[in-house]
């Protein structure tokens, strides 16, 4: 249960994806809070059943099924009182609603952009999960976002560590700051963020931060050779050693493509270049990521691999309530490795690098690319380690734009998954 907080205000969550691990994830930590947080919103593409069964138990005002074919027979034993919507257009309009304080993107995929664009625009506070949002269109989604006075919070384990690390800095500076100016009036250092402060929030600007460094499980394969990792199964990269996650994301972090895709996340979140992102493989995933100041110190947030807790601190950030996570057990014996990564094994990373150095279309058609990989590969149509070479092979071919408009980004989307098509077709 969460302990009180004379100050802190009831929040209205909508949660994109609820059927998935992030959307359950969340719902576990609304009954954590007691009331604190609410389900208003509950949206699902095709998991009628799921999504009955979740709708009665948080009685939110509203559902959406974005999938106008999905079968609704299980909406019979709907409690009455909820509205239903179906299409992807009405979940754009759903999340802008004024009743709704949090938007949850537990989305997986491209597909996720609408609705995150949408919600910014609406000057919404936007917990991401959806990476593919900012490798999409970072760049016009920060923007968006400073104009609306919208906030990105992020929630990916990652980005969530740095985003502590860098908070923790920014905080104890302000708090000198507000000392040096006597500032009367002032209980949280956190007053002192402008709304401009509050969009990403680009912590990272402070000119003592040397650099950003993303840890990585190193996924199942991490310790076999090429030849190796040319002949493994579907089951075999479905089996992650540390996360339970769904398949799409399973298989990304087996060929490191997720943390290529991070690696563009952290750059638009933080406002760092390429040459000050780092990617470590830390098998344990209790160090989730690093902040390394120029004068050598470095600080980390550690925890149990627990996605419960970076979901928890995006819903109630700046403020800190006990949940149902795991804890570190300091009376057991714990070692931790950092182990460079292997970039002929995991090609994925250089991949990375090239995208948060392009920015542009660079990462629309890189993640369209995946998407198409991956589905062919799950389907057993293409080899393991023939997903990243696709990825590389429709960036290296496609037409490139350093400032596209978000609907050149829809455009070089579809271009680039049928392009992936008949590359793997060929």
């Amino acid at each position: 249960m969460f302990s009180e907080k004379m100050d802190f205000q009831q929040r209205r969550i909508a949660i994109l994806g609820a059927s998935g691990s992030i959307g359950s994830q969340a719902l576990e930590i609304i009954i954590a809070s007691g009331g604190k947080l609410t389900a208003e919103l509950l949206t699902v593409h095709s998991e009628t059943g799921k999504l009955v069964e979740q709708a009665n138990q948080f009685h939110p005002k509203t559902v959406v099924i974005t999938n106008p074919e999905a079968d609704r027979s299980p909406l019979s034993d709907l409690d009455p009182n909820i509205e239903v919507l179906f299409g992807s257009e009405a979940l754009d309009q759903a999340v802008c609603r004024p009743e709704i304080d949090i938007v949850l993107s537990g989305i997986v995929g491209g597909v996720g952009l609408s609705s995150v664009r949408s919600a910014l625009a609406a000057g919404k506070r936007v917990a991401l999960a959806n990476k593919e949002s900012l490798v999409m269109a970072g760049e016009q989604l920060l923007a968006l976002a400073r104009k609306s006075g919208g906030r990105l919070i992020p929630v990916d384990s990652e980005h969530s560590a740095i985003y502590q690390c860098l908070q923790a800095r920014r905080l104890n500076y302000l708090k000198m700051r507000s000392a040096a100016n006597y500032i009367p009036g002032l209980h949280d250092a956190n007053d002192l963020l402008s709304d401009s402060d509050r969009t990403i929030f680009p912590f990272a600007m402070d000119e003592d931060v040397s650099k950003l460094i993303l840890t990585a499980s190193g996924g199942p394969f991490r310790s076999l050779s090429c030849e190796e990792i040319h002949h493994v199964s579907i089951r075999d990269a479905l089996k992650h050693p540390t996360w339970k996650m769904g398949k799409k994301i399973t298989i990304d972090s087996a060929t490191l493509m997720n943390k290529a895709f991070e690696m563009v996340e952290a750059r638009w979140l933080f406002g760092l270049p390429a040459e000050k992102i780092q990617v470590v493989i830390h098998p344990q995933s209790i160090v989730h990521s690093m902040v390394e100041f120029i004068d050598g110190a470095v600080v980390a947030q550690m925890s149990p691999p627990d996605m419960r807790l970076p979901i928890q601190l995006a819903l109630t950030e700046p403020y800190r309530f006990e949940g149902p996570m795991k804890r570190l057990d300091w009376n057991r014996s714990m070692a931790l490795e950092f182990i460079p990564p292997d970039l002929d094994r995991f090609p994925a990373i250089a991949l990375g690098f090239q995208i948060v150095e392009l920015g542009g279309t660079a990462g629309v058609v890189v993640n369209a690319a995946d998407e198409v990989a991956v589905e062919a590969f799950l389907n057993g149509k293409l080899a393991f380690d023939k997903i990243v070479p696709a990825c590389q092979g429709i960036l290296d071919n496609h037409y490139y734009d350093a400032r596209p408009s978000f609907e050149q980004i829809l455009d070089m989307d579809a271009w680039a998954r049928k392009e992936t098509e008949k590359w793997i077709a060929s």
